[in-house]
């Protein structure tokens, strides 16, 4: 099994047969036993989480990604004491529809707030 960084864009031309959301992983299935998984890895003096979802993510399901784009936001929020914050939006759509997912991310500054996509093959890439 190997298990791979990639960028978000990777995902077009992609096919999810299920997607499962909980405790801020997102994890994609494709048929042929690969996986994607999107998640943030927590560390000190951070929080990076799934923000909202808006769309179905049904409408992801057995069709291929004909868009999969990753756009950023670091305006401050008010009322907020970290030095740091990134909204992150990962934008995918099939021609069932279209999905956004919106991660938030907060730190003092010196922490990462950004979220990672992994492929994880059956086979050795």
């Amino acid at each position: 099994m190997s298990r791979k960084l990639i960028n978000f864009s990777e995902l077009k031309n992609v096919t999810f047969n299920a997607i499962d959301n909980t405790d801020d992983i997102i994890t994609f299935y494709c048929d042929n036993g690969d996986r994607y998984e999107m998640y943030h890895e927590q560390d000190c003096c951070e929080k990076v989480y799934i923000e909202d979802i808006n769309g179905n993510l049904d409408d992801l399901l057995n069709s291929p990604i004909l868009l999969a784009e990753e756009t950023t936001n670091n305006e401050n929020p008010k009322n907020t004491y970290d030095d740091s914050f990134t909204w992150t939006f990962y934008k995918l759509a099939t021609i069932k529809g279209y999905v956004d997912i919106r991660w938030y991310g907060e730190s003092n500054g010196y922490y990462s707030e950004s979220v990672e996509v992994y492929k994880i093959s059956k086979e050795k890439e």
